[in-house]
């Protein structure tokens, strides 16, 4: 990203972001570790629209990492991951790094539900903490 971490990292940056991808603006409640909270999106076949989530790690402006597991009768079976949000300084900018881990071998629809998710997601970020500069 050509926005230094303090522009990147600014509150109205984080909740534009969060709202082009999930719907709702979570980053005044990611401050602390084991908060629990979740993100709602429309229903699909073989998702809920539901996504439980428990803050993990928070270490400000560097790093956000948090659970992002299925929710009610398809937790037990369905995705139990991590995002993990790292920010660090890069000539001219910033440079974001964002890891969903611990997908299963069985779980490449999730998997590929997730890449499609992200990529849409990362596609207007950009242009959202621009429009801050």
């Amino acid at each position: 990203m050509p926005h230094p971490i303090a522009q990147a990292t600014a509150p109205d940056v984080r909740a534009d972001a969060a709202a082009l991808y999930l719907g709702e603006v979570m980053h005044a409640r990611l401050k602390r570790v084991g908060h629990r909270f979740n993100f709602r999106s429309a229903p699909m076949p073989h998702w809920n629209g539901v996504v439980d989530c428990e803050v993990l790690v928070v270490e400000p402006p560097k790093c956000l990492a948090y659970s992002w597991n299925a929710s009610g009768a398809e937790a037990a079976t369905r995705i139990k991951t991590v995002v993990t949000w790292t920010l660090t300084p890069a000539n001219g900018g910033t440079h974001l790094r964002m890891e969903q881990s611990g997908f299963r071998p069985d779980q490449t629809g999730s998997y590929q539900g997730a890449t499609y998710g992200w990529q849409k997601y990362f596609s207007g970020l950009e242009r959202v903490a621009a429009e801050f500069a």
